[in-house]
């Protein structure tokens, strides 16, 4: 399965990505630079145990001039075995959920659950989903070579712009580099940008991020009904 497949294609298809966090600097401060910026990221990642947010995945085919977008909602909810849920509801509502190296879809239109065995590929997928959510800046540095570009106001509030690009030659033929935005309040993940090698896109947007909120286990559904027929993808 392709590196790029497996953000691009879970979130459009084909598996169809702060109470105890650090409060951050003051708006209108620079941060010193990307030796600040990582150690307050690796702080807030030691502190996640939740997330919930709004969000909007946008791709862009450059060749042919087409842009869509997905807008819904994702929660995270870390522990021994991390959990992740997405749900879609527009243009079309489509609930995506990861749990250790299962995924699932449900796809409401056509009563379908798709069935995905990610025994080889979990890591990765948590990797492209949760980019800068609780990720452990150790092994940020150890996956891609890491630059600070600047600092920019988005969504109302500070972010640092850094640039990563992947060390590994095998995840460079799939995602180029990556554009990561982190807030300067939560320092956690505001926006992401993912080039794939022949120019096009995909921009993910996050918003109303909340951190360490309890999230009951029921919120980790498909809440499918019990019709719905299951079909094993791989």
């Amino acid at each position: 399965m392709r590196i790029a497949s497996i953000r691009l294609g879970v979130l459009a298809g084909l598996l169809a990505l702060a109470a105890s966090a650090p409060a951050g600097v003051h708006r209108g401060r620079r941060v010193s630079g990307l030796g600040e910026i990582l150690a307050r990221m690796n702080d807030a990642s030691r502190h996640l145990k939740s997330v919930s947010a709004n969000l909007s995945y946008t791709k862009v085919t450059v060749l042919v001039n087409d842009q869509s977008t997905e807008s819904g909602r994702l929660l995270f909810r870390n522990g021994r075995t991390p959990e992740i849920r997405i749900e879609f509801s527009s243009p079309d509502r489509k609930v995506f959920l990861f749990r250790k190296n299962r995924g699932e879809i449900y796809l409401p239109k056509i009563n379908q659950i798709q069935e995905y065995d990610l025994a080889q590929k979990g890591a990765l997928v948590q990797q492209f989903l949760l980019l800068g959510f609780g990720t452990d800046v150790n092994e940020l540095k150890k996956d891609y070579s890491i630059r600070y570009v600047r600092e920019e106001d988005l969504q109302d509030e500070s972010a640092a712009l850094l640039e990563l690009v992947p060390r590994q030659a095998s995840v460079a033929a799939q995602i180029t580099k990556l554009d990561l935005w982190v807030s300067e309040d939560s320092w956690l993940p505001a926006q992401q940008k993912f080039y794939e090698p022949g120019g096009d896109y995909l921009i993910a947007s996050y918003t109303g991020v909340k951190v360490n909120r309890a999230l009951p286990s029921s919120a980790f559904s498909l809440n499918a009904p019990a019709d719905a027929k299951r079909v094993k993808m791989n």
